[in-house]
């Protein structure tokens, strides 16, 4: 019998003790020698880890409340302050790390499988082989994304990346050298141009569940975006799009229809029937709790502050509105009381899964949305800001505005960049939604109609992937500093804590201990 070590990658990696394992199956599958075998396998090529947690409270969507709000732990203190993560957690590191190179090491066995039947072609498999290298190339963008720095033409080269698993583990106890940032994106854009033609929606029973047809042209959007590669990001958005994108964005209008519960209008925000969601992942995860009307992890909120001048209601404000009920259709929900400070959109719900119904313990849960054609749109409109196409990319974003605003969206880019103008550059004590932007690529001037357009697109981004983990993303490539902060009782900044500096090494989140306890090389720090 083979050996098939679908999660061996992860374990040893992790430094698991592999001795005890037979030459046997990890689980009861039989050998994947059929379609049939090959579409249900693929079904584990998907992470039941997020980056959401690690990456939002990375980020500066949230402030610490103080240390004496007991709504904490040291996992979270961890995350806030940049450290390097030793509390374990279902959302931590570890986890994360494992996880994905688990749904890779499936993918890696799908493809083996499939070439081993004669290839995709001669098999009849070319859309299960599509899934399987856009599975493998989605999990790898997350790993160098979140534990590497941000792409950069200058420096990716010498950047440590992660490893780019090709093929299945076929050793119980290998050792594994980091490729550079700049080898994972080549890898990932190889596995992207084979995979592209012969993506397919025909087989799935849920498609927004696997990488469907706009999923993958909206993945290949966000990461030639992110490889610098504006040309190519327009061009699968223009695939992702179509002619008419405003169809097929979130329906704001009909959400502010819906019953004003928190539980209704989360479960909407997930529905695989909405055109707007592309790819719908599972995940253990608490953040339906972090990003909801409870306490869990309150002492670093999305709180009152951060919002009136940073984000959703600060973007209100700008376009002309006093207040946010003002300008969206569903607006922003704030809570307030001891030790409790939140204003959030309702997006993630919190689910519970019960492994024992009668003792009432289990595991929390969420669904969410890795990829929608909302953010494919703004990324679209990014992308052509860094190509200097400002008219097109105002188009994009009127459509946007126009979509979640029931003010709609006409603006000029002279409007926009004199709006952006006009603001400050945002202080530790005196918030703006305009950071310096310090990205490892050129853009104009601070002041001039890229730079202030390209601000105003980084905050629409920014609300649109509020409570998503996607901020965190755009902080690094951009070189956005970060200042800590303690906000005082009286919902304003009392005193500086950190900062995190362009190209400082904790952008780089570090790899996992049991991963460099085992001689893997980690982040410098």
């Amino acid at each position: 019998m083979n050996r098939i070590i679908y999660s061996f990658a992860a374990l040893a990696l992790l430094a698991t003790s592999c001795d005890k394992f037979l030459d046997v199956m990890p689980d009861n599958r039989t050998e994947l020698n059929n379609q049939e075998k090959i579409r249900t396998f693929l079904t584990s090529a998907y992470p039941e880890t997020d980056y959401m947690l690690v990456t939002e409270f990375s980020s500066d969507n949230v402030d610490d409340y103080g240390e004496n709000n007991p709504n904490h732990d040291r996992f979270i203190d961890q995350v806030y302050f940049w450290q390097d993560i030793t509390e374990t957690d279902n959302e931590d590191t570890e986890n994360l790390w494992g996880n994905s190179y688990i749904a890779i090491a499936a993918a890696n066995q799908a493809i083996e499988a499939i070439n081993n039947m004669g290839g995709p072609e001669e098999a009849g498999m070319q859309a299960e082989m599509a899934e399987a290298l856009l599975s493998r190339a989605y999990n790898h963008f997350i790993l160098v994304t979140v534990f590497a720095q941000a792409y950069s033409k200058e420096t990716a080269e010498s950047d440590p990346g992660v490893t780019y698993m090709l093929q299945p583990e076929q050793g119980l106890n290998p050792k594994y050298k980091r490729n550079t940032v700049a080898e994972v994106y080549d890898f990932i854009d190889k596995d992207l141009q084979a995979a592209l033609p012969y993506v397919s929606d025909q087989y799935y029973t849920v498609p927004k569940y696997h990488f469907n047809k706009k999923a993958a042209y909206a993945f290949a959007t966000r990461f030639y975006l992110y490889y610098e590669k504006w040309d190519e990001a327009v061009k699968w958005a223009d695939a992702c799009l179509g002619t008419q994108p405003e169809s097929l964005l979130r329906d704001w209008k009909n959400v502010a229809t819906l019953t004003k519960d928190e539980d209704v209008i989360m479960q909407h925000y997930i529905d695989a029937g909405l055109n707007c969601n592309l790819l719908l992942l599972t995940a253990y995860s608490k953040m339906g709790l972090c990003f909801g009307p409870y306490r869990v992890y309150s002492r670093y909120s999305h709180g009152s502050y951060l919002a009136n001048n940073e984000t959703g209601i600060a973007l209100a404000n700008i376009l002309g509105y006093a207040k946010d009920s003002d300008f969206y259709y569903s607006p922003m929900y704030r809570y307030t009381a001891t030790n409790l400070d939140k204003t959030i959109f309702w997006k993630l719900p919190y689910l519970f899964e019960y492994t024992d119904p009668v003792a009432q313990i289990g595991y929390y849960r969420t669904v969410y949305p890795a990829l929608t054609t909302d953010m494919a749109l703004l990324e679209r409109a990014e992308a052509k800001i860094l190509l200097k196409q400002y008219d097109a990319a105002v188009e994009d974003i009127n459509i946007w505005i126009g979509n979640i605003s029931k003010k709609g969206g006409n603006y000029t880019a002279e409007q926009i960049i004199s709006a952006i103008k006009a603001l400050p550059y945002s202080k530790w004590d005196e918030s703006s939604p305009k950071k310096r932007l310090n990205p490892g690529f050129e853009i104009g001037a601070e002041g001039s109609p890229q730079e202030s357009l390209l601000q105003f697109v980084l905050l629409l981004k920014r609300v649109e992937g509020l409570q998503l983990g996607l901020r965190w993303f755009d902080i690094n490539r951009y070189g956005i500093e970060i200042e800590r902060r303690v906000i005082g009782m009286d919902g304003e900044p009392e005193s500086y804590q950190d900062k995190l500096s362009v190209r400082d090494p904790r952008r780089a989140i570090q790899i996992p201990k049991k991963v460099t306890d085992a001689g893997y090389e980690p982040n410098k720090r």
